[in-house]
C-alpha cells in the first residue's frame, strides 16, 4: 500500500513540561502535546509528580487516544513532563514510550527527550559493563542512566556531567525532586523554547504548544544552556560551552508547525522566503502554482507572489484521514491514494503548473503527485523542490532512509526528473536555501554530508540496538 507519509523524513518526537502547582498541569500538558502531535504519532505519554512521588501514563497511539478525560483527570500534582513519539518499524513498542521513569537513591525521575545520541551505544556498552541494567532499546535511558550514576550532590552537577559524556542531539526536559529541568545540546540541533503562563514557566519543542496553553513565549534554550524551573521561578546556567550553532534545517523545511518560530526564524516565513529564492532562481512561464499541502504551501504562495503568477488548491489534502485508516488491497492502491490527496481537476485542466513541495526522499511520492496532476489534465508540470537534494542519512533524530534509499544519493537531477515523470524539475540551492532562512547557523548535513557532531562508526548500522532511529 502507498502512502504519502513513508516518501517524508519522520521528526522523532516533541516534548513539554510546566511547573505550576496552581493549576492542572496533566492537561495542560495534554494540551501542550496535542499542540505538538505533528512531531510523533506513535507513542503518547505524561509523567506529573508532586515533588515526592510520579505518576506515569504512557501508551501506543495519538495523544487523544492514549488520553481519556478521567485519565488526565487523575494525574495530580504540581509539575509534568509530556512526549509524543515517532519510531521506527521494529522499535515500536509500550516499553520504549517516553517519559522513562526511574527510582534510584535519590527518590525518583522522570525524563523526556528529544534528538538522537550519536555515541549512544559506547555508552550503553560502557554502563552494561558497570552493572547498568536497560529495559529499552532507546538511547534516553542510556542518558538516566548516567545522571543516576553522577547524582552525588546536586542534580544540576549530575546534568552537568552528564552533557559532558553525550554526543549528539537533544533537547530533554526532566522531573526530579521539587523541579522541573530543561537542556539543549552544545550545538542547539532539536529546539526547546521557555514560556511563562502567569507566574509560572513552561517548556516546549515548539512555541506552538506555548500559544495552545495561553502561554508567553519567554525566549528559546541556548545551546549547551540547563534551564532550572522550581517553586523560586527559573534561573538556567550554562551547562557546556556553546559550539557552532547547527539547529536542523529540516525544522523549517517540514517538520515544525508554520505558527512556531525557533530560535527567532518564524517557520511560515522561513517557507515563503523558500519560495522567492526558488523564484530567484528558477523562475517558469506557467499558468498556475500549487502546492503539496501542508508544508509546501508557504513556499508556493511566495514563488507566486514574487512571479505574479495565480496561486490555486490544486491539490487537496483530506484532513480527516489518520493515520490508522483501513489499508486498501493492492488492486484499490489509487482509492488510497486519493484518500489522502486529490488532484483538482477544474483548477488544473489545459494548465502549465508549477507544483512546490518541500523534500524527495525516495521518489516514490512525487512520481504518484506528477501522475495524479497530469491526470487531472495539466499540459506540463514543472516539479520545485525548497530544499536541496536529500543525499545523506540524519544521525541526530530524524528518521531518513539509508543512504542507498535516498534518490539523490543514486541519481543526478536529469535522473530524478525522469524517475517522477516532472516536465522539469530544480531544487533550492544551499545558498538559496541560506538567504531564505536569513543565517547559516543550521545543520545541512542531510544535503552536503557535512556532520557538525562525530558520527561513531558504532552508530551507523542499520538497527544498532535500535538506537540511530530511537529518539532517545
Amino acid at each position: 500500500m502507498f502512502d504519502f507519509s513513508e516518501d517524508k523524513p519522520k521528526e522523532e518526537c516533541g516534548v513539554f513540561g510546566i511547573y505550576s502547582p496552581d493549576q492542572e498541569v496533566a492537561r495542560l500538558t495534554y494540551y501542550g502535546l496535542y499542540a505538538l502531535q505533528h512531531r510523533g504519532q506513535e507513542s503518547a505519554g505524561i509523567a506529573v509528580s508532586d515533588g515526592h512521588n510520579i505518576a506515569l501514563h504512557k501508551g501506543m497511539g495519538l495523544v487523544s487516544e492514549v488520553f481519556s478525560d478521567c485519565v488526565v483527570e487523575s494525574l495530580k500534582g504540581k509539575m509534568a513532563i509530556g512526549h509524543v513519539r515517532y519510531s521506527t518499524t521494529g522499535s515500536s513498542l509500550l516499553a520504549n514510550a517516553q517519559p522513562l521513569v526511574v527510582h534510584y537513591q535519590k527518590g525518583m525521575m522522570a525524563l523526556a527527550h528529544n534528538g538522537n545520541l550519536t555515541n549512544a551505544a559506547e555508552l550503553r556498552e560502557e554502563l552494561g559493563k558497570n552493572g547498568a541494567v536497560f529495559q529499552t532499546t532507546i538511547d534516553s535511558e542510556v542518558i538516566i542512566n548516567l545522571i543516576t550514576r553522577y547524582r552525588r550532590e546536586s542534580m544540576e552537577d549530575a546534568l552537568v556531567k552528564t552533557m559532558l559524556d553525550l554526543r549528539g542531539a537533544y533537547a530533554l526536559v526532566i522531573l526530579a525532586e521539587d523541579k522541573l529541568f530543561g537542556l539543549r545540546d552544545p550545538h542547539g540541533v532539536r529546539p526547546l523554547c521557555i514560556g511563562k503562563l502567569g507566574e509560572r514557566y513552561c517548556l516546549a519543542s515548539e512555541s506552538c504548544a506555548l500559544d495552545t496553553i495561553g502561554a508567553e513565549f519567554i525566549r528559546d534554550v541556548e545551546p549547551g544552556e540547563i534551564v532550572v524551573i522550581d517553586e523560586e521561578g527559573i534561573h538556567t546556567f550554562m551547562g557546556l560551552t556553546k559550539t557552532e550553532r547547527a539547529s536542523c534545517a529540516f525544522e523549517y523545511i517540514y517538520f515544525a508547525r508554520p505558527d512556531s518560530t525557533i530560535d527567532q526564524l518564524n517557520v511560515s516565513e522561513s517557507r515563503r522566503r523558500m519560495g522567492i529564492e526558488l523564484a530567484r532562481e528558477c523562475p517558469i512561464e506557467a499558468d498556475l502554482v500549487i502546492a503539496v499541502p501542508d508544508s509546501g504551501t508557504a513556499s508556493a504562495l511566495g514563488y507566486a507572489t514574487a512571479l505574479g503568477l495565480p496561486f490555486g488548491e490544486g491539490l487537496i489534502k483530506n484532513r480527516y484521514v489518520g493515520r490508522t485508516f483501513i489499508q486498501p488491497t493492492q488492486a484499490m492502491r489509487e482509492v488510497g491514494v486519493r484518500l489522502k490527496l486529490n488532484a483538482n481537476t477544474s483548477v488544473l485542466k489545459d494548465k502549465r503548473v508549477v507544483m512546490i513541495d518541500d523534500s524527495i526522499v525516495r521518489g516514490t511520492t512525487s512520481c504518484k503527485l506528477v501522475e495524479m496532476v497530469k491526470k487531472a489534465g495539466a499540459k506540463e508540470v514543472h516539479f520545485l523542490i525548497s530544499s536541496p537534494p536529500v543525499s545523506y542519512p540524519c544521525y541526530y533524530g530524524i528518521d531518513t532512509a539509508e543512504r542507498e534509499k535516498l534518490i539523490a544519493n543514486q541519481l543526478d537531477i536529469e535522473g530524478i526528473r525522469k524517475f517522477v515523470g516532472a516536465d522539469s524539475l530544480h531544487y533550492i540551492s544551499e545558498e538559496g536555501l541560506l538567504r531564505a532562512l536569513g543565517t547559516d547557523s543550521v545543520c545541512l548535513a542531510c544535503f552536503n554530508g557535512r556532520y557538525p557532531i562525530t558520527v561513531s562508526n558504532f552508530n551507523c548500522g542499520k538497527n544498532n540496538f535500535e538506537m540511530r532511529t530511537s529518539c532517545g
